[in-house]
């Protein structure tokens, strides 16, 4: 059984930064696709962003392009979310996802793509 763990949310304020870590037991990040999605009280869950299974590609959400950099260390079996540039409408709870399928060619960009998810961390970005 995979399960995956978030870590590194909190309370900062606007402008300011935050990195957020996934590790997971039961699977291998370097052959998998792993996303990031946010859900905030009353919506539904939205894609962040992700990265393919070797690195090579990374595909972002307009909302967060430019201010968010996803990257992992396959020694370690980690992905990390560094946030900067903070907004309030960056809060929400983090979940970090990995792919159903190796060495997918594309990067997945819906929730339906990913079978195992985090019990995600609060970020919250006040003014």
């Amino acid at each position: 059984q995979v399960q995956l763990v978030e870590s590194g949310g909190g309370l900062v304020q606007a402008g300011g930064s935050l990195r957020l870590s996934c590790t997971a037991s039961g699977r291998t990040f370097s052959r998998y696709a792993m996303g990031w999605f946010r859900q905030a009280p009353g919506k539904e869950r939205e894609f962040v962003g992700a990265i393919n299974w070797s690195g090579s590609s990374i595909y972002y959400a307009d909302s967060v392009r430019g201010r968010f950099t996803i990257s992992k260390d396959n020694a370690k079996n980690m992905v990390y979310l560094q946030m900067t540039s903070l907004k309030p409408e960056d809060t929400a709870v983090y979940y970090c996802a990995t792919d159903s399928q190796r060495y997918r060619s594309t990067v997945p960009l819906v929730g339906n793509d990913y079978d195992y998810w985090g019990q995600g961390t609060q970020v919250t970005v006040s003014l």
